[in-house]
């Protein structure tokens, strides 16, 4: 049987005609006044944007890689609370999810907070103090750590039993087993799965203006609003949305290169 011919070495025309267009689209932004000045202030959210990913992102991961390990834990009461939480979030809605941490969640905690601290005598919070950018970030590192975590728990899957027992038989406890034979490997089977994730959280992130966290969508509805010049104000949201995925997903493909043409 004859495999399919890899195309990674292809010339990357699609990146030429999208850098083309990128060119054009963004010398008629900053040559037009409107567009600019759209530029301008949308360009004040994507710090929100870039921290509600980042810091959403590496919680998701951490969260992963625990219910991962939890899951192909030894102990049936770890693997089915893993599994639980697991099929639990994956089936619901980000958007719903948002809501439900936002608007219930993060109160009961704060209302758990309190609680414990009435305890020790101090003062207790009000739930105002917890952010809505902080609601939103916790909402989306638990529910992408459950599709993460199913990235995790494959890639550690995949490597061979065998280097794991001969890892044994050399006495490396399995801490040490997992920190030199088993993740290093299996990183390489999780990195693009695990980019494609990142990607997806860059666009879910979106989804926090509906708490009216100002990142670059919420400004560009409060902008498009404002001078009523829909067409150019979401044009320019996109091509800020666009920029930093397809960055992004050009970074990731060179890691990816870079692993696989390190020696095992």
């Amino acid at each position: 049987m004859i495999s399919p011919p890899a195309h990674d070495d292809d010339f990357p025309w699609w990146l030429v005609i999208a850098g083309g267009i990128g060119a054009y689209l963004l010398y008629r932004v900053v040559t037009h006044d409107l567009h600019a000045q759209i530029l301008s202030t949308l360009l004040k959210g994507v710090k929100i944007t870039v921290v509600v990913t980042l810091v959403g992102f590496a919680l998701a991961a951490a969260m992963g890689l625990l219910i991962a390990v939890a899951s192909l834990s030894n102990s049936v009461i770890l693997r089915q609370t893993a599994r639980f939480y697991t099929e639990i979030v994956r089936g619901i809605p980000i958007l719903v999810l948002l809501l439900y941490v936002a608007f219930v969640l993060a109160p009961a905690l704060v209302e758990l907070r309190n609680w414990a601290l009435g305890w020790l005598g101090i003062e207790p919070v009000r739930t105002r103090e917890f952010s809505l950018l902080w609601r939103a970030v916790l909402a989306l590192a638990i529910g992408y750590s459950a599709f993460i975590a199913e990235v995790f728990r494959a890639g550690l899957l995949s490597v061979d039993e065998g280097q794991v027992e001969a890892a044994k038989s050399l006495g490396l406890n399995r801490w040490l087993r997992f920190r030199f034979i088993v993740f290093p490997q299996a990183i390489r089977t999780i990195l693009p799965p695990l980019g494609n994730d990142f990607v997806a959280m860059i666009k879910d992130s979106s989804l926090v203006s509906v708490l009216g966290v100002l990142d670059v969508t919420q400004l560009g509805k409060v902008t498009a609003a404002g001078n009523f010049r829909y067409f150019e104000t979401y044009n320019v949201v996109a091509l800020i949305y666009l920029a930093i995925t397809i960055s992004l997903s050009l970074a990731l493909r060179r890691l990816e290169r870079h692993l696989r043409s390190k020696p095992h």
